[in-house]
């Protein structure tokens, strides 16, 4: 046998090892939860302020401005905390995350159309005594 017979093991041209990877996902910082942590602190002492000194008269307005608030902090969770964007896991889990979402809305809508008309159409309790 030759002495210079060569062995490919999958190794590419460049001599990388096993340990070399492609890293393209997020990485995770100090800085990044201290800025995830005091816009959480942000977002709730605002609403909670809103609602201790009731600032906002009409009850339907400030549960508007706090849904939005919510709404906002949720944004604020995923991006910092669990690290969702389009980049990672080549944006299978933003994919997920908007099906997700259109099944909540479905079934929240449908919950609530389906309920609006029961109560519509129910019988009231005084009308039914004076049936025969």
């Amino acid at each position: 046998m030759s002495n210079n017979h060569q062995h490919d093991h999958g190794h590419d041209a460049h001599g990388h090892g096993h340990d070399d990877h492609e890293d393209v996902g997020y990485h995770a910082t100090v800085k990044g939860y201290l800025i995830g942590f005091i816009l959480s602190l942000i977002l709730t002492a605002i609403p909670f302020f809103l609602v201790m000194t009731k600032s906002i008269s009409s009850s339907a307005a400030m549960g508007i401005v706090l849904l939005g608030f919510a709404v906002v902090q949720i944004v604020v969770h995923m991006v910092y905390f669990l690290h969702m964007n389009s980049k990672v896991e080549g944006g299978w889990s933003m994919l997920s995350l908007i099906f997700t979402i259109a099944v909540v809305v479905i079934m929240l809508a449908g919950s609530i159309w389906v309920m609006f008309h029961l109560n519509s159409n129910m019988m009231p309790v005084h009308d039914m005594r004076n049936m025969p």
